[in-house]
């Protein structure tokens, strides 16, 4: 049996960005020009506070031109600093998802494993005659 080692064309390599800038929960992150990630696309950046690393994850809000994205941070963003390493995901936020008989969450607040949709998903259409 033989591997054979697949080549990601180079538009849909995800470049990792830095931050440029911090204000509150919102970050600039600067990227490559041909590697601007698209709004709603999460980003992750890794941070370590009290000795454990803590992962943040951020969506994109607004691109504000000259290779920069505008992110909105979904945890605190104490103890970042400029030029941190910010990777792509690539795609949207995801949340578990459960029906209304199962329920999503134990007693410990533990997501059950299970499917995970994007949170920039439309809304079904309701037929209203």
């Amino acid at each position: 049996m033989t591997t054979v080692a697949t080549e990601v064309p180079e538009a849909k390599r995800l470049e990792n960005g830095r931050i440029v800038a911090i204000a509150g929960p919102v970050i600039d992150v600067e990227f490559p020009p041909h590697a601007l990630p698209e709004i709603n696309t999460a980003l992750q950046v890794s941070l370590v506070v009290d000795g454990e690393e803590v992962l943040i994850t951020a969506e994109v809000a607004q691109q504000i031109g000259e290779g920069r994205v505008r992110c909105i941070c979904l945890k605190p963003t104490d103890g970042l600093a400029r030029g941190a390493v910010v990777s792509n995901t690539g795609r949207g936020i995801t949340v578990p998802v459960g029906d209304a008989v199962d329920h999503l969450l134990d007693e410990h607040g533990l997501a059950h494993a299970g499917s995970a949709e994007q949170t920039d998903l439309a809304a079904p259409h309701v037929g209203l005659e």
